[in-house]
């Protein structure tokens, strides 16, 4: 039996172009939410053009969930998301804390790698999360996804009129 660890294998979504991304970690935000435009401003302009954090905007009609880890629209608009380059999905602080670190500015987030720190973080960006379509003067997420899944039908042309 070989003590050597088994080689990793790529998911199945990943084509050979994303197995040496440059990228650390591929940042899933709602461009149409203002506050999230505002983070994701902060952070291009502290990325420099280093590419070090790739920002997909999930609500683009074009958005893709395979090119995506397979988050789909409405999970992601539930809660922020990251793909790294090994494919792995994280979710909720976890996504702060890597993107932060790989900008160089961990130290941001580094309390928040406390056992205890950590949880009430969570617990506190979920609350933020159930409420910051509300608080952003957004409809609620049933809707925005039924208006989305309206236009992109509409734009393939496989609506079925109701007459």
């Amino acid at each position: 039996m070989s003590s050597f660890p088994a080689q990793p294998t790529l998911p199945p979504e990943m084509t050979p172009s994303e197995t040496n991304p440059s990228w650390k970690i591929k940042l899933l935000y709602d461009g149409d939410c203002p506050l999230c435009l505002r983070e994701v401003n902060f952070l291009r302009k502290r990325d420099a053009g280093r590419g070090l954090v790739a920002l997909v905007d999930i609500a683009d009609d074009n958005y893709n969930p395979d090119e995506n880890g397979g988050v789909d629209f409405e999970t992601a608009m539930g809660r922020i998301h990251a793909v790294l380059p090994d494919g792995t999905v994280i979710r909720d602080v976890e996504v702060f804390r890597q993107v932060y670190e790989a900008l160089g500015m961990g130290w941001i987030y580094a309390v928040t790698k406390l056992p205890l720190v950590g949880a009430l973080a969570d617990w506190l960006y979920g609350l933020w999360a159930g409420w910051r379509l509300r608080l952003t003067g957004r409809p609620d997420l049933a809707t925005i996804v039924a208006e989305r899944n309206q236009r992109r039908c509409q734009s393939e042309g496989r609506c079925r009129s109701h007459s």
